[in-house]
């Protein structure tokens, strides 16, 4: 092979590579991210609260079955989720736990006293720490914790009625009625 036959090849094999690549990522759920938590008790965490700086709160302060849902200010989807949240919160069908990640205080604050506050607790992890031991890419996710403080699934991107009623409930109430309350 010449040398110009073998310029020629290299676009050609590049197309390939890159057909290959986009073929074998379509038809995945980009929401769909597998944890490696799953299964596994939720991270050793001791933070403050969003709330008081001064009071701390650890992973035996979360009791399951919840969510522990992470948010932020930065956050345009986590402005669209809370509306739903602050619902799901009112029904107390299940508790809901906060982890305001990678914000600043005030920021975190200003959007729970404007936006009101679904959360049974929330933690603050402005460093971004307790993220990353959970394995966090971003805002909004949801973890679902059960009752022995396990992680049974993550969900990436905002919850909503219909995530909450066709992923989520279904998977720490197994067995009830879809749209049945609790």
């Amino acid at each position: 092979m010449n040398n110009k036959t073998f310029v020629f090849l290299i676009p050609f094999l590049f197309f390939v590579a890159m057909a290959i690549l986009l073929w074998t990522g379509l038809g995945k759920d980009p929401t769909k991210l597998d944890s490696q938590l799953i299964g596994k008790a939720i991270p050793v965490f001791s933070r403050s609260t969003l709330q008081d700086e001064s009071v701390t709160i650890t992973n035996d302060d979360i009791k399951g079955p919840a969510l522990i849902n992470v948010f932020a200010s930065w956050c345009p989807s986590c402005y669209n989720e809370h509306p739903y949240l602050m619902t799901l919160s009112k029904s107390k069908e299940i508790k809901i736990y906060g982890l305001n990640y990678k914000d600043e205080r005030s920021k975190g604050l200003k959007f729970i006293n404007d936006l009101g506050n679904p959360y049974y607790q929330i933690i603050f992890d402005n460093s971004g720490r307790l993220g990353i031991d959970m394995g966090v890419y971003g805002a909004p996710e949801t973890f679902l914790i059960n009752d022995k403080n396990e992680i049974i699934y993550r969900h990436v991107g905002i919850v909503n009625q219909q995530v909450w009623e066709e992923i989520l409930k279904p998977k720490i109430y197994p067995g009830e009625l879809i749209h049945g309350g609790r």
